[in-house]
């Protein structure tokens, strides 16, 4: 059974000190959970284990063409110049940096698989685990559990390497989580085949 382990948004722009969430928003709780540090120790664990490994990054062009302006998460982005591909602020955090090896999976909306190249990697490649993480737990991660499931791809998330706005949306989001993945997991735990 192939796998591929997917960081997800894992951006300046959300999780870094400096970026405009790092002091509010998704910032101050990836923080107090470890998540920048608990990622990096299973992107080691991953790598050492051969599977694949992936990037997922929400981005748009400096226009904003492909941002929806209907969209309460994202219409925003634009007069806060945020989530600009090409830019720091939508670069991996330094701590995970991807290699050169490793895909590049950019989003336009929240879920991983809508309008993106995850599908044609995951097919190329054989893969039928996803391993999973990132910010937040109740938007690209959620995104990801359930089209994965749907997909009939078998969905493994490491929680310790996830964080949501609040803890209890956190909580929320793996309750949901116990229908349709295989296992909820963490960074010391989890076991790469």
């Amino acid at each position: 059974m192939a796998s591929i382990y997917l960081v997800q948004d894992m951006i300046n722009d959300l999780i870094h000190p400096d970026g405009p969430n790092g002091k509010q928003g998704s910032g101050p709780e990836a923080a107090r959970r470890n998540v920048v540090p608990n990622t990096a120790k299973a992107l080691e664990k991953a790598r050492k284990a051969g599977i694949k490994v992936g990037f997922v990054r929400v981005g748009f062009s400096p226009d904003y063409k492909e941002c929806p302006p209907n969209s309460p998460v994202f219409s925003r982005a634009r007069e806060n110049g945020i989530f600009q591909l090409g830019t720091w602020g939508t670069e991996v955090h330094a701590d995970l940096k991807p290699r050169d090896d490793e895909f590049d999976i950019v989003k336009h909306r929240v879920s991983p698989f809508y309008g993106t190249s995850l599908e044609p990697v995951l097919r190329a490649n054989g893969i039928t685990r996803i391993y999973c993480s990132g910010v937040s737990t109740n938007g690209v991660v959620h995104a990801c559990v359930r089209e994965g499931h749907d997909r009939d791809y078998e969905i493994v998330v490491l929680e310790d390497c996830c964080s949501a706005g609040s803890p209890e949306e956190h909580d929320m989001s793996l309750k949901v989580f116990t229908r349709f993945c295989k296992e909820i997991t963490t960074a010391d735990q989890v076991q790469f085949s």
